[in-house]
């Protein structure tokens, strides 16, 4: 039987660079550095950032940029992507950039790759995306794998850098057709259940059960990734809560803001909150005791070898504080 508990397992960070209501990118990315220093002294593993477009929340658009501002800003934590999504760029660039990357930051670089645009069907054709690139994500890795190897020093296309470097491929997803194809390239996997919570239980089975192992990694590894808000009381994290149910209110509406301030005033209709509860399951909200109890649960019903936390919170300090609590949480 598992035995994997908060205190015995790696937690690490998602970061999405919100933009929030009345700041600049310039301030989320100031905010993101100083979250990942705290994150490295705190002793979380790594540090991910994840790509999306054309949202008026989110500032990670140029991904890679911001992981060497990331990377550079930092010593020891392992900074990456929660994703690269694969089909808008070509193979031998993200093979280059990461290389680049990893030459610069030995050791410390995880390069997660997703099969969705992360963006509108508009905006993807506006990143000039074939329509063919999701279906042909698995040889788009296998690609990527091959400029990674060092036997590849005598093909005819070359990553140089990047070739014969230690960058570990991640498999991210929010549906079971990842759990397949994270499991056959014997390949560790992020799932995605802090907004597709649906098939989080099914895609980790199958991801287990059909498991072969590479030369990358022997046994699965799973990490999920959820949403966590923790405060000094139950009632204060609430409130803060509400910044995040806007935010994924307004995606499921289509009406996206800039992440808003702590509204004690916002009341979801019976609808809204459906809605919201389909999206958002795993959002683990409260002060210490209680959300140290739910993930010690969310964590066994899982087996998760990893958990991957993002906090949608508006205020910097208390977004760090949140961190600093789940932290302590471990080392309890």
């Amino acid at each position: 039987m598992n035995q994997n508990t908060l205190s015995s397992i790696p937690v690490s960070i998602l970061d999405l660079a919100l933009i929030l209501e009345g700041k600049t990118p310039a301030d989320s990315f100031r905010s993101s550095l100083d979250l990942a220093q705290k994150a490295e002294t705190l002793g979380f593993t790594r540090y991910w950032l994840a790509e999306h477009h054309n949202m008026e929340s989110v500032g990670s658009s140029a991904t890679v940029v911001l992981i060497g501002y990331i990377a550079g800003g930092t010593k020891k934590l392992r900074v990456g992507s929660g994703g690269i999504m694969l089909p808008n760029h070509a193979p031998l660039i993200i093979a280059e950039q990461f290389g680049t990357l990893a030459s610069l930051y030995p050791h410390r670089i995880d390069l997660g790759l997703g099969r969705a645009p992360g963006t509108d069907q508009i905006t993807a054709a506006a990143l000039r995306r074939d329509q063919r690139a999701a279906m042909e994500f698995p040889d788009n890795i296998r690609e990527i794998q091959t400029y990674l190897s060092a036997v590849n020093r005598k093909g005819q296309v070359r990553a140089i850098p990047g070739e014969g470097l230690d960058i570990p491929i991640w498999i991210l997803g929010s549906s079971t057709d990842s759990a397949y194809l994270a499991a056959a390239f014997g390949l560790p996997y992020a799932f995605a259940s802090h907004f597709a919570p649906a098939q989080l239980f099914d895609a980790m089975d199958i991801y287990r059960k059909n498991f072969t192992p590479s030369a990358q990694l022997k046994n699965p590894y799973f990490m999920p990734c959820i949403i966590v808000v923790v405060a000094a009381t139950n009632e204060e994290a609430e409130l803060l809560a509400t910044s995040s149910k806007k935010l994924f209110l307004g995606i499921i509406t289509n009406e996206r803001r800039p992440l808003q301030m702590p509204d004690k005033n916002f009341v979801l209709d019976e609808m809204e909150e459906a809605a919201l509860q389909r999206m958002t399951a795993y959002s683990f909200v409260g002060d210490e005791a209680k959300v140290k109890s739910q993930l010690q649960s969310f964590i066994q019903m899982t087996m998760a070898d990893e958990i991957m936390i993002v906090s949608h919170i508006y205020d910097h300090a208390a977004r760090i504080f949140s961190y600093e609590l789940i932290r302590r949480m471990q080392l309890e």
